[in-house]
């Protein structure tokens, strides 16, 4: 995410200073509230005002993971934790040496965020991480013409998440801060130890002779099952940072066919009827088996299902009563 959604700053008027000075000022009766940054030139009346919009005002205090956790998240981490040894196996089969190459290869090609380094994209994740009520992880940016993020938690070390350039190029400020906290959200549930295990156990599982590729395609299949089942919950966890629906749908939305060119002429409401059509069409006999053949090998839920789902929970009860009771601690916070 580089250039493109990162000046989400709106300049009410713009001309060229004579001389520059740099004021912020900031109220602290909202963590996220709205604040605003001024510069002042010495030309008469000359001034640049920039406001910068947060994401949401209101912090999950104490905040659990199964405050927002997917119903088929519970299911099938049930599932995965009765097989019998795959835990151990998982941390047998991911050594120190994995994990050295896994941090070395980020650390060596990546530009890691801070307060110094790209302080934007740093506070995205401090406020997202702080909605949540977690802990926040480093943070790299990596070079790539692939929209993608991920999150790596490996070994007791201090996780890390990864996003792309190209992701950033194609999402606004607030969007982006919504693919971050879904990265939080992988963390809050710790599913990020699950995930590198995923990985690695069903590429040693093929290494097995004999049965091991079906025991493979076997596991793989239930860890896939499982993983999308993982980012129905995260796409909660990234509603409840941006606190609007529109917002993590817009995202979907571009993740499946957008490009920053053509970012303006998006439309969210569109891309829920056609969830609703997909819906439609599926709901047949053969609609249902093809669906489910199409889906059967993705570690991801299909777009247009996780808008629809990301939808219908915005709109439940359970939802909004999670969201007042969050405001409610505020308010009493802030007295």
């Amino acid at each position: 995410m580089a250039s493109v959604p990162l000046p989400s700053l709106c300049f009410s008027h713009i001309q060229k200073p004579k001389s520059l000075s740099f004021s912020f000022l900031a109220s602290d009766s909202l963590r996220f509230g709205s604040s605003s940054f001024e510069f002042k030139t010495s030309g008469k009346n000359s001034r640049i005002r920039v406001s910068v919009c947060r994401a949401a005002s209101v912090v999950f205090h104490d905040l659990d993971a199964d405050d927002f956790r997917h119903p088929l998240d519970k299911q099938n981490t049930l599932i995965l934790r009765a097989i019998p040894g795959l835990n151990e196996l998982g941390k047998a089969l991911l050594g120190t040496v994995a994990e050295q190459v896994m941090v070395l290869e980020n650390i060596g090609t990546s530009v890691l965020v801070s307060e110094n380094q790209l302080s934007g994209l740093h506070e995205l994740m401090v406020e997202a991480a702080q909605i949540l009520s977690i802990e926040a992880p480093d943070l790299y940016v990596r070079q790539s013409p692939v929209p993608n993020a991920y999150t790596l938690a490996i070994g007791g070390k201090r996780p890390f998440v990864v996003v792309h350039t190209s992701l950033v190029e194609l999402l606004t400020k607030k969007e982006l801060q919504a693919v971050l906290a879904h990265e939080l959200g992988h963390l809050k549930c710790d599913h990020g130890v699950w995930l590198t295990y995923a990985n690695i156990l069903t590429l040693g599982a093929y290494s097995v002779p004999g049965l091991g590729g079906l025991i493979a395609q076997s596991l793989e299949e239930q860890l896939f099952r499982w993983l999308r089942a993982a980012e129905l919950t995260c796409d909660r966890a990234a509603l409840l940072v941006a606190q609007d629906p529109k917002v993590v749908i817009s995202v979907l939305m571009k993740l499946a066919g957008g490009c920053p060119s053509m970012a303006d002429q998006l439309n969210v409401d569109a891309f829920l009827e056609q969830a609703r059509s997909y819906d439609k069409a599926s709901s047949s006999p053969v609609g249902w088996y093809i669906r489910n053949a199409q889906t059967r090998q993705l570690s991801h839920p299909l777009p247009v299902l996780r808008a629809r789902e990301i939808d219908e929970w915005s709109r439940s009860q359970y939802y909004r009563s999670l969201l007042k009771r969050a405001m409610q601690v505020n308010s009493v916070q802030n007295v």
